[in-house]
């Protein structure tokens, strides 16, 4: 199957963060685009200013014309996110339509490039686009697929008008649903393997198989690029080139890190470089990691020293990746995506770092039913590294509630004094007359929604 046959690309879940990169990738070459979702966002209003059609109810009737009248020139991309009973989906499938996930097109996609591809169960969005922003920074010619916002192109899309045979794809390769099986890629990276997805895998060694096979997918003359601390345990198999990273270990690693202003300084060295004093724009050990191995991908691909030192000073971030939103001498406000026990302490951790005599109050809302159940010890720990915990309920995302499942098995034990639960709805009022310093939203479902009324409520308070 190849993308030649097509010209035409309907999405079913068009707004999510992977669906919409792809969905941009169509449009900016040429192909119609269309799409389904359950609900208006800022990214689908983006889409639509786009010139790409949206529409917001399940119905046979509101397919585009141009897709009914001909089927063997249309794709059809669905996310798994889409309920078995959707309407559109059901009258596309029993008509014959070509229906692909997102992960399948994302594959055909970048078959035909130079391909990294970036996987982990955490930092894969903040790597890819570190990745990506080296590239376009070096003046190379890159199409990337992210999973967030990079802060520098206000996108999850990056590329170049023009597409040559030097284009190098970046593309972050998703281990839920085993989508990342569907890549080949020339370099892979592999951040991390902890535990997660077990509604999916059941136990983390079905994960650590699934990332093996990923790891199986490299081309022949392939690399991969691994983090130091799971390298022995994911390359028993693999009989390509294994590059190592890390801080202080690895053969490509960072060291003499310090925290200066608010920001993370760090040397870069491999057996034939070093870098001194490269100036992280985004705060976290963790950050430090994954500009290691960013910049050890950029070498490979033969930029400069000083092309990397100016990639990585330039780097703004991700949005929702270790944001600041307010950065007052009274209250700093830090929005972050972590959803993991092991995403969470990396964050406040860092967060410590950064404000070692300050008050850090974490407000976190746990994301799905079956992660809280899995993790809910693990969540309570890495919380506990706050000095003020407000717990939001669960959001559920595509899952059912599951019997005695709420956020208070986390809640219980939170080992801090001073500690809350509330609902999303509540939360303005339970900030109102509490003492704020650092303040931190943390998770990965609807909080993102309370972070500008939070804002706002610190900045008036606070008049920043």
């Amino acid at each position: 199957m190849t993308l030649k046959n097509y010209h035409s690309v309907y999405f079913l879940g068009i707004g999510g963060i992977g669906m919409s990169a792809l969905a941009r990738w169509f449009n900016e070459n040429n192909f119609y685009v269309a799409g389904y979702d359950r609900t208006s966002t800022e990214l689908t209003r983006q889409l639509e200013a786009e010139n790409i059609s949206i529409h917001y109810q399940d119905g046979v009737d509101f397919i585009p014309k141009k897709i009914k009248e001909d089927k063997e020139g249309s794709l059809i991309v669905y996310t798994p996110a889409i309920p078995k009973g959707h309407l559109e989906f059901n009258y596309l499938r029993d008509k014959g339509y070509v229906i692909q996930k997102r992960s399948q097109v994302l594959g055909m996609i970048s078959a035909g490039f130079y391909t990294v591809a970036v996987a982990g169960t955490h930092g894969k969005t903040t790597t890819s686009s570190m990745v990506a922003h080296l590239l376009k920074s070096a003046g190379r010619d890159i199409t990337a697929f992210l999973g967030g916002i990079a802060t520098n192109y206000r996108s999850n899309f990056i590329s170049n008008e023009e597409i040559s045979t030097e284009t190098v794809a970046v593309v972050e390769a998703d281990e839920f649903d085993r989508s990342f099986l569907a890549l080949n890629p020339d370099i892979a990276v592999v951040t991390a393997s902890d535990a997660d997805h077990l509604d999916i895998y059941g136990d983390k060694s079905n994960l650590e198989t699934s990332f093996k096979e990923f790891i199986g997918k490299i081309k022949t003359k392939g690399k991969l690029f691994i983090n130091e601390k799971i390298a022995k345990e994911l390359t028993t198999d693999f009989k390509g080139t294994v590059c190592t990273y890390g801080i202080n270990r690895g053969h490509f690693f960072a060291s003499n890190i310090t925290m200066k202003n608010g920001f993370f300084e760090f040397d870069y060295s491999d057996e034939r470089h070093k870098i001194e004093r490269l100036r992280l724009g985004v705060p976290g050990f963790h950050n430090v990691e994954n500009a290691t191995v960013a910049i050890a991908i950029a070498l490979d691909l033969l930029l400069s020293p000083e092309e990397v030192k100016v990639g990585i000073e330039s780097y703004l971030g991700v949005k929702r990746r270790f944001e600041y939103l307010l950065r007052g001498q009274d209250v700093v406000l830090v929005d972050d995506y972590a959803h993991h026990p092991v995403e969470i302490e990396a964050f406040l951790k860092s967060l410590r770092a950064l404000y070692p005599d300050r008050k850090i109050t974490a407000i976190f809302q746990p994301h799905l039913y079956s992660r809280t159940r899995d993790f809910a010890d693990g969540f309570a720990e890495s919380l506990s590294l706050a000095d003020e915990v407000i717990l939001l309920d669960i959001y559920p995302a595509r899952e059912e509630p599951i019997e005695g499942i709420t956020s208070e098995i986390i809640f219980k034990n939170i080992s801090v004094d001073e500690k809350v639960q509330c609902s999303k709805q509540e939360l303005l009022e339970c900030l109102r007359n509490r003492e704020l310093d650092v303040v931190a939203t943390i998770g990965a479902g609807d909080i993102d929604q309370m972070v500008l009324p939070v804002r706002d409520l610190l900045k008036n308070r606070y008049h920043v």
